[in-house]
């Protein structure tokens, strides 16, 4: 170790885990929907096939772009890669328009009520906290050319 290298903390390496275990839901619960569209979150009602049905073709490769390069970047942070930082600007991006295009051209609050907008904020809030952590990593010295710092 050199004399300049920064001890990776154990509560960093521990929440890049928990980020992994995350992306990884996600991942699962995006191959459901496009395995079995409105019915993936349970019993779907009339409302939620036709909400899904009327979704536009690209909206589902947001989702896996925004669940993919989410997971990827929790992967690169625990690997201790730089790369997790644009990775978490990508998916933070196909987030936001993803639930911007929902929210913004739907009945969906007015059919189902506020609620429903709650796990799409949790989910916003992650994203950003994930970016937020690689900054700090960066910063530290905790990630570089792929290799924790020892």
């Amino acid at each position: 170790m050199s004399q300049f290298a920064t001890r990776v903390p154990l509560w960093f390496r521990i929440a890049a885990l928990l980020l992994v275990a995350w992306g990884a839901m996600g991942v699962f619960a995006c191959v459901q929907q496009f395995r079995l569209g409105a019915d993936a979150m349970g019993d779907a009602t009339a409302y939620d096939r036709a909400l899904y049905a009327a979704l536009p073709g690209w909206y589902n490769w947001v989702y896996a772009l925004a669940v993919g390069s989410g997971f990827a970047g929790a992967v690169a942070l625990l690997l201790g890669k730089a790369a997790a930082r644009p990775l978490f600007i990508v998916s933070l991006v196909a987030v936001i328009v993803q639930f911007g295009y929902l929210f913004a051209t739907t009945d969906i609050i007015a059919s189902k009520g506020l609620w429903v907008a709650y796990f799409p904020l949790a989910i916003v809030a992650v994203a950003l906290f994930e970016l937020w952590l690689a900054g700090v990593a960066i910063r530290r010295g905790w990630v570089r050319r792929g290799r924790w710092v020892r």
